[in-house]
């Protein structure tokens, strides 16, 4: 099972206005309450391990397991509907001037689970604890943070190194506030395990086992009335067949991961049985672009025009993860910001023919062994480094080694370890790759910049925290940088359109599959589950903090 990641360098941060704005409503604040019902739910999620019953917030292992169940952030901003929010232990925020400075009004009323107030000292100490601590920092935040203070009683302020509007996603939707009576105790925050944790979310752990986790509600929780479900079974499985077993047997409600022929396997046993995987990312080819042959541009839309991205979802996905466009926008989630316009000029469907024109304009031309040649001698003919544990990559690269072997490219599998594989795209020692960046925010900004801003990339040998392919164009970093200082949504929008235009005419990467998350679920028993009509939360079991949304939305039928 892959999970989308945060992205430690924070060299991709992007937010609409909306999510940016002083943010009003959403649950009032109180003590607490209590809830009578006695409703539960079981999650069947593969995690190839057996618990550690570690909670730490700020341990990446831990943090599916800890934020969102335990730990909230300030505001909840939904990435499937273009960063719309939804206040949480902030009740409003106001951008300063310049968009340098950024206030938040910490609610009033909230406790911690072991009953101590929640106050603005608690965001402010967090925030200072992974400056402390870098290694806290997962989504760092203090690579365009400068400072963060308390004003007032209530009020918090954060100032930036340089206007950053869409790190507004990560510091106030994706750091999880810890309280300050617990964690200013401990000697070593970093290696702290918090196999007790104590947070304002709607559950606490009770008990944790190395095959289970219960979580049962907060009796101190904020929000009245909530959870509904005052019970979570979180059992470790270790292995998918019997993760989708517990699913297809009705024993689990809330599954997260692949299932094989899932309509005959699951949806079929029963009408309360349903799925929806909405696309988040792009599984790109990746060239390396200090290679002298994938330097050409013409090579690359060769590329392009001879992948069949609908045969390599069928085959490779099973259908599940639908094709990609080359202009990099994933669709339909963030299908208002793809510029059909520019897409139908370029037109970069399955078109082996037009690919030979291509390379035959290039100075290419078809050897006695069926690969391209130039008039230097030079084929045609790369290795292409793909994760050998993922069998639908896997496939996926059959698919695409067949295509372009049509048109006289010849790309030979190289199946990694997933370490290795690591090692050699962050390092630039490849020649093409597969993969995805699994950087998802709630524009297309957050994945594109991670793809094309220059600041994240490194001399070959040198590790690249992203830009893996060693793409540099300094008027695009400019549009990057224009975003970043905008709250504008149209402008916005016209930053990302002529990004698709360098997408689509140069061809940094190749776009093939679109990454989805993996999400089954059973209404036999609980109503409110996310939809694809109702898509208020990222549905996996494993994106947090959106599974307390979910959680939050779940009501006994």
């Amino acid at each position: 099972m892959r999970r989308l990641k945060a992205i430690g360098a924070l060299v991709a941060v992007g937010v609409l206005a909306a999510a940016c704005s002083a943010g009003k409503g959403g649950a009032s604040g109180g003590s607490g309450g209590t809830t009578k019902a006695t409703n539960a739910v079981t999650i069947s999620n593969e995690n190839g391990a057996l618990w550690t019953c570690n909670f730490s917030p700020f341990n990446g292992s831990d943090t599916l397991l800890s934020v969102g169940f335990v730990y909230e952030p300030l505001v909840y901003v939904n990435a499937l509907q273009n960063g719309k929010t939804t206040p949480m232990l902030a009740t409003s925020w106001t951008w300063g001037s310049g968009n340098t400075s950024l206030t938040f009004t910490i609610r009033n009323g909230v406790k911690f689970s072991d009953g101590t107030p929640m106050t603005a000292a608690d965001v402010v100490y967090t925030f200072n604890l992974i400056k402390k601590n870098p290694a806290l920092d997962l989504t760092g935040d203090w690579s365009v943070l400068s400072s963060v203070t308390q004003a007032g009683s209530n009020q918090v302020v954060m100032k930036f190194k340089h206007p950053a509007v869409p790190a507004f996603y990560y510091i106030a939707g994706q750091t999880p506030i810890v309280p300050q009576h617990v964690w200013s105790k401990i000697s070593n925050p970093v290696s702290f395990p918090d196999s007790n944790p104590v947070g304002t979310g709607p559950y606490k752990v009770n008990p944790c086992t190395k095959q289970n986790i219960t979580y049962t509600a907060n009796p101190n929780y904020w929000q009245p009335g909530l959870p509904k479900v005052t019970k979570v079974q979180y059992p470790a499985f270790t292995s998918n067949n019997t993760a989708n077993d517990q699913l297809a047997s009705g024993q689990a409600q809330w599954g997260s991961q692949y299932i094989p022929s899932i309509k005959s396997f699951y949806t079929a046993k029963s009408p309360n049985f349903h799925y929806w995987f909405p696309p988040t990312v792009n599984v790109s080819l990746i060239p390396n672009l200090k290679n002298s042959l994938l330097s050409n541009v013409k090579v690359r839309q060769a590329m392009a025009y001879a992948i069949d991205r609908g045969k390599v979802s069928s085959i490779g996905e099973s259908g599940y993860e639908p094709p990609a466009n080359q202009a990099g926008i994933v669709t339909p989630t963030f299908s208002s910001w793809l510029d059909q316009s520019l897409a139908g000029k370029y037109n970069y469907g399955y078109n082996p023919a037009k690919a030979k024109q291509i390379l035959a304009s290039a100075g290419f031309h078809m050897g006695s062994d069926g690969i391209m040649v130039n008039s230097k001698g030079q084929k045609l003919s790369f290795s292409v480094i793909n994760i050998g544990d993922y069998s639908d990559w896997v496939a996926s690269m059959q698919v695409v080694a067949q295509n372009l072997k049509a048109v006289g490219i010849q790309v030979t599998p190289d199946n990694l370890t997933n370490t290795d594989f690591t090692a050699a795209i962050y390092t630039g020692k490849f020649q093409l790759a597969y993969y995805d960046q699994q950087t998802f925010g709630p524009s297309p900004y957050y994945e594109l910049r991670n793809w094309l801003d220059s600041a994240g990339t490194a001399p070959i040998g040198k590790t690249a925290a992203t830009n893996y392919e060693r793409y540099s164009n300094p008027a695009v970093d400019k549009l990057f940088s224009q975003y970043a200082a905008s709250t504008s949504v149209s402008q916005q929008h016209s930053i990302i359109s002529q990004v698709q235009q360098v997408m689509l005419s140069q061809l940094p990467i190749i776009p093939v599959v679109q990454a989805v998350d993996w999400y089954q679920y059973s209404d036999a028993s609980l109503t409110g589950w996310p939809t694809p009509s109702n898509p208020y939360a990222q549905p996996a079991a494993y994106a947090y903090p959106d599974m307390e949304q979910v959680l939050l939305h779940l009501r006994s039928k």
